[in-house]
Formats: structure tokens, C-alpha cells, sequence
């Protein structure tokens, strides 16, 4: 899966945004709903006095504390895993950048959260592109992104949220895009 995927035509510009389908977001949602089962299956099998996993015998832990102790961080893993799924089934931070010299547009969309403001829209005319902005950032908490700046001075982010993007291929797609928009590329 790449992290944007790029249609161009003439006078069109597409850009699909991969959100929380990614392959991590499968792996520790998969490990985190396991764990959570096996120390859920565990504290109950403590409770019950009956073996219900299949590797080892919770059934010899005491309930008071290491039962309940099992139980509790059970129902913890299995909350956040049942979240990181719903991440997944929603794709929050999914969506497109389209570029369209035809109708001299620029839209913006993103999934979000259930609600009233589920779609995230946003839309400005190629007019108003200032420019297309590069952000570097090395260190413990790296950061690689896009922004598109508009005339009144916001920058609005082009690129997923999460693992960054190899430096090669932000460039590329910077210098693409600001090519096709006809405005400066800043930042490198």
C-alpha cells in the first residue's frame, strides 16, 4: 500500500490519501484484541475455577488479585482493540487531494469520526495557492509532510498522518504537484 497514490490527467490532478487502513494499524489491532482475550479468558477462568485458555492453567490464579488484576487489563486491551477496529472499519484520515485546472479548484477531503462532521471538505480556487510547502523534521518524533499554502497565510496538510514518507518520494510528489499548480515549492 503506498501512502498516496497519484492519477493525473491533463487539466486533473488526483491524489488518494491512505487513513488507518494501514498495514500496522491491521497488526496491532489483531495482537492488541489478542492479548485482551487471553487476560480477559484468563481472569474468568481464575473466577470460575475452569481452564478456558488453551495454552497454561489459569485456573490455579487466586481471583483476589491476580484474577481480578487479569480480568480488568482484559477488558482494557479488548476496548481498545474493539477502537483501533473501528479506526480501521471508518479509514479515519482517508481520502483525496484534487487538483482541477479546468474548474481552477482545489479540493480537500478527509474521513473522520462518525457524526455531523464525518467529512472532512475543504475547497479554495487554484488562484489562491500560494504555494506547496515541505516540513523536514528529524529527531525522536520525525516529521515529512506537505502543506498547501494559501494566500491567507494557512497551510493545509497534503500528506497521511503517521509513519512518514521517504524524503525521495515527498520530494517528488512536492515537486509534482507545485509543477502542475504553477507556484513555488518551499521548504527544501
Amino acid at each position: 500500500m503506498t501512502a498516496v497514490t497519484t492519477q493525473q490527467e491533463s487539466n486533473l490532478l488526483l491524489q488518494s490519501v491512505l487513513g488507518s487502513r494501514r498495514f500496522s494499524n491491521y497488526w496491532w489491532a489483531t495482537i492488541v484484541s489478542l492479548g485482551g482475550t487471553g487476560f480477559f479468558l484468563a481472569g474468568l477462568s481464575s473466577y470460575f475455577k475452569v481452564n478456558l485458555l488453551p495454552v497454561g492453567d489459569a485456573a490455579q490464579l487466586l481471583f483476589i488479585p491476580q484474577g481480578i488484576t487479569m480480568g480488568f487489563y482484559g477488558i482494557a486491551g479488548l476496548l481498545l482493540g474493539i477502537y483501533l477496529w473501528l479506526l480501521i472499519l471508518w479509514d479515519v484520515g482517508g481520502g483525496y487531494n484534487e487538483f482541477n485546472k479546468e474548474m481552477g479548484m482545489v479540493k480537500i477531503f478527509r474521513w473522520g469520526f462518525p457524526g455531523k462532521n464525518r467529512q472532512v471538505e475543504f475547497g479554495c480556487q487554484i488562484k489562491d495557492v500560494q504555494s506547496i510547502r515541505v516540513e523536514i523534521k528529524e529527531g525522536l518524533n520525525p516529521r515529512r509532510a506537505l502543506y498547501l499554502r494559501v494566500k491567507d497565510r494557512r497551510e493545509i496538510p497534503l500528506t497521511r498522518v503517521g509513519q512518514p514518507i521517504s524524503l525521495s518520494k515527498l520530494e517528488n510528489q512536492g515537486a509534482e504537484l507545485a509543477r502542475f499548480l504553477a507556484v513555488p515549492l518551499e521548504g527544501l
